[in-house]
This record gives structure tokens, sequence and C-alpha cells, in this order.
């Protein structure tokens, strides 16, 4: 029986990804327990979680942010009885962690970031526009490589216990017709889609009297933005900051469609077992980082030479007109949602 260490802090996608892995890999290793490490504000995300799995939370944007605080609260964390550390994020923090654990003589073992296949698919010139091994994939290899058993048995954080909708009596009124959330907004400029135009989709799809809409996002500016499309138009619902994490989730999980970008909210919906439609400009599925058992069809993307530019979409337009995303109109994805919905 032994203790291993699952580290990931960052960022919200990518812990998300780690949860199909992690929670298949404690049901096929019940004899042991496993530990998350990841930000605080982020242990929402392994909600109905098996039994041998604890999430404990860090704080790198307070007292964990300086190389002494987060030394500090790695020597004292190496201090617990761990047997293994899985280190599923290889940056320069966890890169201190995991050291602190190998000078204990404990066994470290490290996700494969495939750092040059991902300069090769982004290079400007001579780009190898070929497919790399899926994070998730790569997550996995980490837990086998330590030894442990894995089959890929997660579908939905929902399988086992069916989400309760009762507290959402507020915003959700019992389902009628379809629901489709849409997501439009991306940590990064590269990977959103122009709002005029996403506003565009929302107005066609709100016309549908048997389409009931639920907007997604974050506080502050994204919030003021849906909240004036869910003001303008009927039978749109603007959610963000209503609920809670698990809340949401519950919420996507009922949802037929979510719309978004390459996004935390792709992740989420595909934790739920919900369909996406996900469009992408800078980015591109091939990097990796595709929803998990989501369909190859269903990213909404056009093949440009210059695609990808950029892992996470945070790098300028090398064009100056962001084509990738301009060039895609709305009446396409609307149609999609349609031909989706029907089927």
């Amino acid at each position: 029986m032994a203790k291993i260490l699952v580290i990931r802090l960052s960022a919200i996608g990518d812990v998300a990804m780690t949860v199909p892995v992690l929670y298949a890999a404690a049901k096929a290793n019940p004899e042991h327990t496993f530990v998350v490490l990841t930000q605080a504000f982020l242990i929402p995300v392994f909600i109905n979680r098996p039994d041998n799995v604890e999430v404990t939370g860090i704080s790198i944007t307070g007292a964990e942010k300086s190389f002494r605080g987060l030394f500090r609260f790695a020597w004292a964390f190496s201090a617990f009885d761990f047997d293994i550390a899985l280190d599923l994020h290889n940056v320069i923090r966890t890169m201190i962690i995991r050291t602190l654990f190998r000078l204990k003589g404990k066994k470290v073992f490290v996700v494969n970031k495939a750092r040059k296949d991902r300069r090769r698919l982004t290079a400007r010139k001579n780009k190898a526009l070929k497919p790399i091994r899926p994070v998730i994939e790569r997550y996995a290899d980490v837990f086998k490589a330590a030894g442990l058993h894995y089959t890929d048995t997660f579908h939905s954080l929902f399988d086992e216990r069916p989400a309760n909708l009762s507290s959402l009596t507020e915003t959700v009124c019992p389902k009628t017709g379809k629901w489709i959330g849409i997501a439009p907004f991306a940590k990064h400029k590269g990977k959103i889609y122009p709002l005029d135009m996403m506003k565009q989709i929302v107005e066609a799809l709100s016309e549908r009297a048997d389409y009931t809409l639920f907007l997604l996002g974050a506080k502050g500016c994204e919030e003021q933005i849906l909240q004036q499309w869910a003001r303008q138009l009927p039978r749109v619902n603007m959610i963000v900051g209503r609920y809670t994490l698990d809340k949401e989730l519950a919420l996507i999980s009922r949802l037929d469609l979510l719309l978004c970008m390459d996004s935390a909210n792709m992740h989420f919906a595909s934790l739920a077992g919900t369909r996406v439609l996900s469009v992408w400009g800078a980015t591109h599925p091939y990097a990796g980082f595709y929803g998990y058992r989501q369909k190859a069809e269903d990213a909404i993307q056009l093949e440009l030479a210059c695609r990808p530019c950029s892992i996470f979409g945070e790098k300028p337009c090398f064009r100056g007109d962001w084509a990738c995303l301009k060039q895609l109109h709305p009446q396409l994805i609307i149609n999609k949602i349609k031909e989706i919905l029907s089927a």
C-alpha cells in the first residue's frame, strides 16, 4: 500500500485533464492512496472522486509565490509520508518540489511535455503539422511508468453520482427542448472568436423556441458582456457567478451541446460527458489539448498555412489580421449546431 503524490498546479484546463487519468488510476489501484497537489481554487474540479483520492491546495499567487515561500512549503510537504511523486506539470515550481522528494530518497516520475514537438508544430517555417501525443495519454504514461495499473475507464464525473439540479431551480426550469451552453471566452486573444460574430450566433439560436441558451464565463468584464446579451435576447440565461463550480458542472452535464473555444470550459464539458463544438484559432487540436473523448469533427477550424502559430494562444498574430478566427463565418457554426441537435 503506497501513498502517491500527484502534482499539477495549473492551468485550469490542464488540471481538469488530470481528472480522467487520476480517477481511472485510483479505481485500478484501490490499495493505494492518491493525494493531488494543485492550486486551492481548483479543488472543486475534483468532485465525486474515488474514496482513495484526496486533494490539497497550494497558493502560487500568495504565500508560496516567492522562491522562499515555495521552498518552505515544499520542505514541509516533503516530510509527509509519501512513497512516490508524480509530476504532471514539469515546470520550475514542480521541479523544486520533486527535487526535495528525490533528496529524501522518494521515487519521482515526470511527464514528457513534448516541447520539441510543440516547437515544430508552431514553427513559421518547416512546420510539422502532425498530431502530438495527447496530454491525457502522456499523463497516463506517468502513472504507468510508476508501475501502477491503468485502464481508461473514466466517462463522466456523474457516472456513479448523477448530477443534482435541485439547487439551480432559480435559473433552470424543467428541461424542454434542447439546452445549449455557450462559453465565448478564453484566456488569450488567439483563442477568442470575435465577440460581435459570436453575438450573431447567440441571436440566431435564441430565435428558436425549442432552444434554451446558457452563457458561461468569468466574473468581471466577461460577466458584463454576457449579462447584456441575456437581457437583450429571449431564452438566454447568464449563469456567471451565480453558482459554485460543482453546480456549474452539474448544469453542463445536462446540456445537449456546449459551444466554446479552446478553453477550460471545453474540458469541464468533457468531464461532464457533454458533447462540445469547439472553435479553434491560433491553437490547434494537434497540440494534444483536445477535449477528452470529444469527436474530431466537432473542432471548427480553418486550414491556414500559418496555423497553429501558438500552443496556448498568447502570441500576437504575425499576419496582423487574425484570419484564423475572423474568416470563420457565423453561419457555418450555426449550421453545425443545428445539424448536431437535429441528429
